[in-house]
């Protein structure tokens, strides 16, 4: 049995066939966080969905609550069909990674709205721009600001404390650690250059798309690789997405 219809703003992070003709689509929404819903003939029905469940499409969503998890897309209409960053892999793989983020860092039903913007905001920049390295750091560390975890990078992760040039980074908690609580660093810590901890203070207070392209790279590539390896502690394993970023020779 179906319950009330609800209105919904949402972005397709991920869609997967199911039987003959139906699909299961992971949303995130703007009012009702990330859901997954069950959209009955869709691989069939041109009037209902019109090829609109594609990866990265905004839609106006029409969605009745069920008795399980999922929930029913009763209807869709597109917003943004993004189709310009459809045009070259390496967009491609800079959505990929920022949709599937975006899908792990989010708990079902916990409504992120500051998280919707940042990614709507993203992939319609993506449209006209290139696929920057420094821009997707910048999405990744506010995704991951806008849902409740944020790495440390100038101020010790244990005890606050001004962490200056060089030190270590641990990841399990939280960041960097001043040479007083480096003893106390978990495995998987790493030490962490002045140069890479300046390129991801500067990723971290800035939005994508508005690094200029003067950064040094070497030190971006640094700030990458703590990123990642904080990313990957958070959601507990590493992204699929990039996987694709390699295959296709682009650097996440």
């Amino acid at each position: 049995m179906k319950g009330p219809e609800v209105r919904a703003e949402a972005i397709v992070l991920g869609v997967v066939d199911y039987g003959d003709s139906d699909r299961v689509v992971t949303l995130l929404t703007r009012e009702r966080g990330k859901v997954p819903a069950f959209a009955a003939g869709a691989r069939k029905s041109r009037r209902r969905f019109a090829g609109a469940l594609e990866p990265f499409t905004r839609l106006g969503v029409r969605l009745s609550e069920g008795k399980g998890e999922l929930f029913f897309l009763s209807s869709c209409e597109v917003l943004a069909a993004h189709a310009g960053l459809r045009e070259d892999l390496a967009r491609i793989g800079h959505a990929g990674y920022a949709a599937e983020l975006c899908r792990e860092l989010c708990r079902e039903r916990e409504p992120h709205p500051d998280l919707f913007d940042l990614l709507a905001g993203y992939l319609a920049g993506l449209c006209d721009r290139p696929a920057r390295s420094e821009d997707l750091l910048a999405f990744e560390l506010g995704a991951l600001r806008h849902a409740g975890f944020s790495p440390r990078f100038s101020t010790c992760a244990m005890c606050g404390a001004d962490v200056a040039g060089g030190a270590v980074f641990d990841p399990a908690h939280g960041g960097v650690l001043c040479s007083a609580c480096a003893p106390f660093a978990q495995h998987g810590s790493v030490r962490a250059a002045a140069p890479a901890l300046a390129a991801a203070l500067a990723l971290h207070a800035s939005a994508p798309f508005a690094l200029p392209d003067s950064a040094d790279p070497r030190a971006l590539g640094q700030a990458r690789a703590l990123v990642r390896t904080f990313s990957r502690n958070v959601i507990g394993k590493r992204l699929r997405a990039l996987d694709f970023l390699e295959q296709i020779g682009v650097e996440g």
